[in-house]
């Protein structure tokens, strides 16, 4: 496995890449869940039903605990986030899930794999950690307004002292970008370059205890992009006193 995703095929010069494919398998199956859950509500929750609310009440849950108010306008970013990573990540340990072979008709007509952990590709990691920062500076003028959002980062009282911790504060939004996309990249593609080398080693047996080990890290990092995530959309709209 390489550390970027096999193209597929094009289509209108656009790559199709393996972890594109995966992705939008990804939201496929969410979209499935989403209409299985939401399609017989009651007040009396039953299966899908239930699932779905235990995941949105507990995510709702912790918000309000943390930013009070401002859960309202962070939890629902912060299930979506959840939900297609988690999704996106447990995808991949299905047995098999990359052993369906494809004839690339642009790297020589060599076989690769046609499906790859959508997280494991640093592009899609990256647009998450985009997205993710965007929406909290966009969350942090909409309840702070752009005055106060200003004033986070550029703010001329006690000179030089403040000045310089927005400009610490600047580099930190930055750095997101990297702690994120990274942190999530670096543990999937770790994963799967393991499951590889045990399915390679002895392929029956031996490969279900890191099975069971990669569960758990795709769940747990769904989880920690989801709270970090939180953290920071609670810290952006905060006011300050």
């Amino acid at each position: 496995m390489h550390i970027s995703p096999d193209t597929l095929f094009y289509i209108a010069g656009f790559p199709i890449t393996n972890t594109v494919i995966a992705t939008l398998l990804t939201d496929i199956v969410i979209v499935i869940l989403a209409f299985v859950a939401g399609k017989d509500v009651s007040l009396n929750p039953r299966n899908a039903q239930n699932t779905a609310e235990v995941v949105v009440d507990y995510f709702r849950e912790i918000a309000e605990s943390i930013a009070g108010e401002r859960a309202l306008l962070i939890y629902p970013w912060i299930v979506s986030f959840f939900l297609f990573i988690v999704i996106s990540n447990l995808l991949a340990q299905i047995p098999g899930f990359e052993s369906i072979k494809f004839h690339s008709l642009t790297s020589g007509r060599h076989e690769v794999s046609f499906l790859r952990a959508a997280t494991s590709d640093l592009n899609l990691t990256l647009a998450l950690a985009v997205t993710s920062v965007f929406a909290t500076h966009y969350l942090s003028v909409k309840y702070k307004g752009i005055r106060g959002y200003i004033k986070k980062f550029i703010t001329f009282k006690m000179f030089p002292i403040f000045f310089f911790v927005g400009i610490l504060e600047f580099v930190n939004e930055l750095a997101k970008f990297i702690s994120f996309s990274f942190r999530l990249f670096g543990n999937i593609f770790a994963g799967e370059k393991v499951m590889a080398t045990m399915y390679g080693l002895c392929p029956f047996g031996l490969p279900i205890l890191f099975m069971a080990i990669e569960f758990m890290v795709a769940v747990i990092q769904a989880i920690v992009f989801a709270m970090l995530t939180m953290g920071f959309m609670h810290i952006m709209t905060e006011k300050s006193h």
